[in-house]
C-alpha cells in the first residue's frame, strides 16, 4: 500500500512538472524561432546614402533586441532603379515566407503590393501613399501596408517659389514627373504656379530614353526652369542629370553662375 501511494505521488508530481514545463517550453521555442525579415531596396548596393540607412536600420533593431543570424535574419535585394528587379525581387523576398517586408521608395511598394496582400509590408522614402493607393490614409492606412512619407507637399510648392528668386525671369516651368508617384505632389506646385506668373508643363517618364527626349523638346524654348521631384528615377538615371544641367545654365541669370 504504501509503495502505491509513493509511486502515485510521483505520478502526480511528474505530471505536474510536464504541466509547468510544458508552456515554457514552448515560450522558449517560439522565442528562439528565426524570424526573417525582408529587405526591397530601390537604389544599388553600393549607393553611400542607403548603406547607411541599411546600418541605422540593423542598429536599432539591435537596440530592440533583434540581432541577425541570432534571432532574425535579413533578406536583402537591390533593384537599382530596374522596374523587372523590382518584380523578380518582391518574388523572391516571398518565396522566403518572410515576418515582415521593408520597402524602400514607391517602385519597391509597387511591386510588393502587386505580389502580396497577407505579408505585412512597411515602407520608407514614399512621397505620396495615398494619391498612389498604397493606404487608405496616413492615419489609418488598412490592408497589408503601413509605413513614413517624407515630404509635406506644401513643402512641393515652396520649389518653384525658390526657382523664381533664383531665376526670375522663368515663365515656363517643366516638372519632371515619375509616373509611379501619385498626383498630389504634382497639384501642390500646379496650386502656386499662377499666382508666380508661371506656366507649368509636367512631363511624366518611366526611363531614361523619355527623360531625354522630354528635356531636349524643353530646351528648345526660353525662359524655361525645371523641377525635379525626388523619385527612385532620379536617383538612378544619370543621363537626366546631364540633360537638365544644360536646361539649368539657360534659366540662372549670368551673375548668378
Amino acid at each position: 500500500m504504501t509503495n502505491r501511494l509513493h509511486k502515485r505521488r510521483e505520478f502526480i508530481t511528474l505530471l505536474g512538472g510536464a504541466a509547468v514545463t510544458w508552456p515554457l517550453a514552448a515560450r522558449a521555442q517560439q522565442r528562439e524561432r528565426l524570424r526573417r525579415i525582408g529587405v526591397l531596396m530601390n537604389v544599388t548596393a553600393d549607393d553611400p546614402e542607403a548603406q547607411s540607412r541599411m546600418t541605422a536600420f540593423v542598429q536599432e533593431l539591435g537596440q530592440l533586441g533583434w540581432t541577425d543570424g541570432r534571432n532574425i535574419r535579413i533578406d536583402t535585394r537591390w533593384a537599382a532603379g530596374d522596374a523587372g528587379r523590382f518584380r523578380r525581387y518582391a518574388e523572391e523576398l516571398l518565396a522566403l515566407a518572410p515576418d515582415v517586408i521593408l520597402a524602400s521608395a514607391t517602385p519597391s511598394v509597387q511591386a510588393l503590393q502587386q505580389a502580396t496582400r497577407t505579408v505585412p509590408i512597411v515602407f520608407a522614402n514614399v512621397t505620396d501613399p495615398v494619391g498612389s493607393g498604397y493606404v487608405d490614409s496616413l492615419a489609418r492606412p488598412d490592408g497589408n501596408i503601413t509605413g513614413f512619407t517624407p515630404l509635406e507637399f506644401g513643402f512641393s510648392a515652396k520649389w518653384l517659389g525658390l526657382l523664381k528668386e533664383i531665376a526670375p525671369r522663368v515663365t515656363r516651368v517643366a516638372v519632371l514627373r515619375d509616373l509611379t508617384i501619385g498626383i498630389g505632389q504634382l497639384a501642390a506646385i500646379q496650386a502656386v504656379a499662377p499666382a508666380l506668373g508661371v506656366e507649368l508643363t509636367p512631363v511624366g517618364v518611366r526611363d531614361a530614353g523619355e527623360i531625354e527626349r522630354a528635356v531636349t523638346a524643353f530646351a528648345r524654348g526660353s525662359n524655361d526652369g525645371m523641377i525635379v521631384p525626388p523619385s527612385t528615377l532620379a536617383l538612378t538615371q544619370l543621363p537626366m542629370s546631364v540633360a537638365i544641367r544644360s536646361i539649368w545654365l539657360r534659366c540662372v541669370p549670368a551673375k548668378l553662375l
